[in-house]
């Protein structure tokens, strides 16, 4: 119900149905609470001057936003390198608790968040998700070590908590492991995702974490919410999770692949169709040509390896399904024109186009026949009798049998 937007020096706007200061007595919000409506963007005071915002989400009626205070920020996206957490600041509607403020009392003006070393944010509907560093310290593998934090509403389960409580304070999502770095976070309506920089994707909330509505067609011990994370598939290098309403998206191989799954709804997962996925399926990107893929950064022999696997594969599939083609037309050739097919006489006049693209087989075979000589013509001929009295042969046998059948039944 509302956008925001981060211009070149950390100065956040926001247009929309905007949280203000209720201005009369009359408002249904409480607390003094209100949505007015801005139909340009206008500049979130609150936050200007000495910061700089560097991330920011809204659900439906809330909005979080990550301020670094003094300095330049970098990309925390990489689980290496030098970092500066950020400060994270909440308000708007609070009806759930989803401003992490340790109630639910709505706000009009941005007020901290209690948390620390927080590199990402997303919200959902009426719920957040933060993700922050465990600690300074580099784990095993020489990466930073994640939380992810939820708070808000928690009816199907999206915060990961193991219950359908709803929280009004930060809580770690327990259940995920310990020994890792999260690159990203998401949020759909009811559900939330995140992907580890080793490629592990997890997802919690309605139906399974897939955040398909109530009338997905899970049954059995498979339907119903998922209240703690479910691992769903490991990808090569991954990039981002992002969350539609009810649907995920995964941007792996170093942004060369997408995959979804949830409701496949309008064919928002761009499978080729509209149903619902209950596993990753590849998005139907357009195959990128080597020209334009060139080198790239973090790239690797295996990626290059794994890539020319998996053209080979393609090249011996298409093989195979030419053979099969080629042995269906020498049988098709032999049976229309009587000799075994040659692909030296494969028709090339445009003459035989017909207005759809392929070949007027009908004008093929009138020419054929005008350059025939006698020989050829007789030869024809002897072919199509013979063809012609095997077909009646068979009609003969069926209706001897079809007699026999009706004496036998009287």
């Amino acid at each position: 119900m509302m956008s925001l937007a981060i211009d070149n020096v950390g100065g956040l706007w926001i247009w929309g149905n905007c949280p203000q200061e209720s201005s009369n007595s009359n408002s249904s919000s409480e607390g003094g609470f209100s949505l007015v409506s801005s139909f340009a963007p206008v500049p979130v005071w609150d936050l200007q001057g000495g910061q700089r915002v560097v991330k920011v989400a809204c659900g439906n009626e809330h909005v979080v936003a990550c301020v670094s205070v003094g300095g330049e920020t970098t990309n925390s996206k990489g689980g290496g390198g030098e970092e500066q957490d950020l400060v994270c600041y909440s308000w708007g509607n609070n009806n759930h608790g989803q401003l992490g403020l340790g109630d639910r009392v709505s706000r009009v003006h941005p007020q901290v968040v209690q948390t620390s070393a927080v590199y990402e944010v997303s919200c959902g509907a009426f719920h957040t998700a933060l993700l922050s560093h465990r600690t300074r310290v580099s784990g095993d593998d020489g990466t930073n070590i994640s939380v992810c934090w939820t708070f808000g509403l928690g009816d199907n389960g999206q915060l990961g908590h193991g219950t359908t409580q709803s929280v009004s304070s930060p809580e770690p999502v327990k259940d995920l492991p310990n020994q890792m770095y999260l690159v990203s976070v998401d949020c759909g309506l009811f559900h939330t995702s995140v992907v580890s920089s080793s490629g592990d994707v997890w997802s919690w909330g309605m139906e399974k974490g897939l955040g398909l509505c109530p009338d997905a067609t899970f049954t059995g011990t498979d339907a119903g919410d998922a209240a703690l994370p479910l691992p769903i598939s490991k990808f090569h290098n991954p990039v981002q999770v992002a969350c539609g309403a009810a649907h995920t998206v995964l941007v792996a191989d170093g942004g060369y692949r997408l995959w979804s799954w949830g409701r496949g709804r309008s064919g928002v997962l761009g499978t080729g169709n509209t149903a619902d996925s209950y596993a990753p399926s590849i998005v139907l990107w357009p195959p990128l040509s080597e020209q334009n893929i060139g080198d790239q950064d973090g790239s690797s022999k295996n990626t290059d390896d794994e890539r020319l696997s998996a053209a080979m594969d393609e090249m011996k599939l298409l093989q195979s399904k030419y053979t099969a083609m080629e042995q269906y037309a020498g049988m098709l050739h032999g049976l229309i024109f009587g000799e075994p097919f040659r692909e030296h006489e494969i028709a090339t006049s445009s003459s035989w186009q017909n207005p759809g693209g392929g070949l007027d087989v009908a004008r093929q075979w009138e020419e054929m026949l005008e350059s025939a000589d006698r020989g050829k013509l007789m030869k024809l001929e002897r072919l199509y009798k013979g063809m012609l009295g095997g077909v009646k042969d068979k009609l003969l046998k069926k209706r001897i049998q079809e007699i026999v059948k009706e004496i036998n039944h009287h």
